[in-house]
């Protein structure tokens, strides 16, 4: 898979069903930009299991705003359209894996 870039015209759709991981980003932000490849690992990593996304805060400050990032990088977790976990600033890759864990592994989580 590779990591969709949603939109206000697709957001809302993508987080509904299953677990989404989003990151909340902009182009100039430098840990960002130390954090995509690791969100790119990721999403190699989870495969079909989890659906990977990015919002740029600059082209969709509605979605950014409505959920409250204050900071980016900003990691949501989304499980059906609600919000799991977050994750403010740059975090190692294992503490995503940490949360994702229960969707990669076997079965569906609830």
């Amino acid at each position: 898979m590779s990591v969709k870039h949603l939109t206000a015209s697709d957001f809302y759709s993508e987080i509904a069903s299953g677990p989404v991981l989003v990151d909340f980003w902009a182009g100039w932000c430098m840990p960002c930009k130390m954090l995509a490849p690791v969100i790119d690992e990721i999403d190699a990593e989870a495969g079909d299991k989890v659906k990977i996304a990015k919002v740029d805060v600059d082209a969709e400050s509605a979605i950014a705003m409505e959920f409250g990032v204050m900071s980016i990088p900003t990691v949501i977790l989304f499980k059906d359209g609600k919000e799991l976990q977050r994750f403010v600033g740059v975090q190692p890759k294992e503490t995503y894996m940490a949360a994702l864990a229960p969707y990669l592994t076997g079965g569906a989580a609830s």
